[in-house]
């Protein structure tokens, strides 16, 4: 057989096609575990699709009438103006819709495209750990090397001389997530000024995710890296309406941030998405369920207290979380197995389903000690996990 002109006279080496970015990539552990939960067929209290609240009706209406019509196109690529005039409205710290709010394909876009617009290949991120694992994933994704400060249980608070020593000439910034999943831990207004302060001397970005802002307890009010004067022009504020109306399938999130923050980020999502879904970004606007007082809060701390009773009651030790939707519980007094092995064998043994927390650490093989319970459920779920559980773990 003749070679044609140019062709390589050798076979080519193989090639695995798979940018070596991936390996940075965390392994899915939390994945893993809702495909264990549904082969076994055991009732979920692992992962936060919400079950409460449920969709405002309204929005539900909005959205259906629009679709009907024909309302079907793209909207502005940094979001439908009325939207983020509506969020801004929400907001304590004053914000211009027009140059610091862009609407997003949910959170993980956002933050996707905060690492991309900020973090260069060889960048130190700050992570505190345990972290939801999306954060290291868009670390990964951007190049960037993270570098871990630990939280202390049963508080899940930083040592201020371990975070301080975290920074150095390489840092560019550090992702913070409150109210926190895995551990309802809500950031204060002095804890979020340390940070401020850090950032300022080494020169570093704040990236906050605030995805369960509106999911705060006790009678606590959230605090926004925004409203903190020495953030405004350092730091990214990340929100969804995924959980807090629970349209998670609707993947609209957004970026806040000051404007010249705001250009770079544009820049990024006009270059991945190019924009959010538009029709539903114009129902949620129409509706009116952003400025009707919504506020599904009692529910959820209703739900939050009677999880805590429930996994108390069963010998594990649970702190009420502060704020989001997962309590992070100790199975120690329980159990000597690791937590893997513990959600395995209630998994199969109980049905019921929860997140071993070392999906929640860099090191997937090692045991935390604690596990997950998604607790942002229908009350009917809480009661069959109570029947399932009856007798102890």
């Amino acid at each position: 057989m003749t070679t044609a002109p140019g062709s390589p006279s050798l076979p080519l080496p193989d090639r695995t096609f798979r940018a070596a970015r991936l390996g940075g990539l965390p392994t899915g552990a939390l994945a893993e575990v809702l495909h264990l939960g549904k082969s076994l067929g055991a009732l979920d209290l692992a992962g936060g699709v919400p079950g409460t609240p449920r969709p405002p009706q309204d929005v539900l209406t909005a959205a259906s009438e629009a679709l009907l019509r024909g309302d079907n196109q793209y909207e502005d690529t940094s979001g439908n103006p009325e939207l983020r005039r509506q969020i801004a409205a929400r907001c304590a710290t004053p914000t211009d819709p027009a140059t610091e709010l862009t609407i997003t394909t949910g959170a993980s876009e956002a933050l996707c495209v905060a690492m991309l617009a900020t973090v260069d290949p060889g960048d130190e991120v700050i992570l505190f750990e345990p972290f939801y694992e999306n954060f290291l994933a868009a670390l990964a994704m951007a190049g960037g090397r993270p570098r871990f400060v630990k939280l202390k249980s049963p508080d899940w608070r930083w040592d201020p001389d371990e975070l301080a020593a975290a920074f150095g000439p390489r840092t560019r910034a550090v992702v913070i997530n409150s109210p926190a999943n895995p551990t309802g831990r809500t950031l204060e207004r002095a804890e979020l000024e340390q940070l401020a302060e850090l950032c300022e001397r080494w020169g570093a970005l704040l990236i906050s995710d605030e995805v369960y802002a509106d999911f705060v307890y006790d009678g606590r009010q959230h605090v926004s890296a925004a409203d903190v004067p020495a953030l405004r022009e350092r730091s990214i504020v990340i929100g969804s309406l995924s959980k807090s109306h629970a349209i998670s399938g609707w993947r609209l999130g957004h970026l806040r941030a000051c404007p010249q923050l705001s250009r770079a980020l544009r820049e990024v999502h006009l270059a991945t998405s190019f924009g959010a879904n538009g029709p539903l970004q114009r129902a949620v606007a129409a509706s009116g369920v952003l400025t009707g007082g919504w506020d599904p809060r009692a529910d959820l701390e209703k739900l939050r207290n009677r999880t805590v009773d429930l996994f108390s009651g069963l010998g594990l030790t649970c702190r009420p979380p502060e704020g989001g939707c997962y309590v992070m519980a100790d199975i120690s007094s329980v159990t000597d197995e690791d937590c893997k092995t513990f959600v395995h064998r209630l998994a199969t043994e109980r049905k019921v389903l929860l997140v071993p927390g070392r999906c929640f650490f860099r090191d997937h093989d090692g045991d935390s000690g604690h596990v997950r319970i998604a607790f942002n459920k229908p009350a009917e779920t809480l009661d069959e996990a109570e029947r399932r559980l009856v007798g102890g773990v």
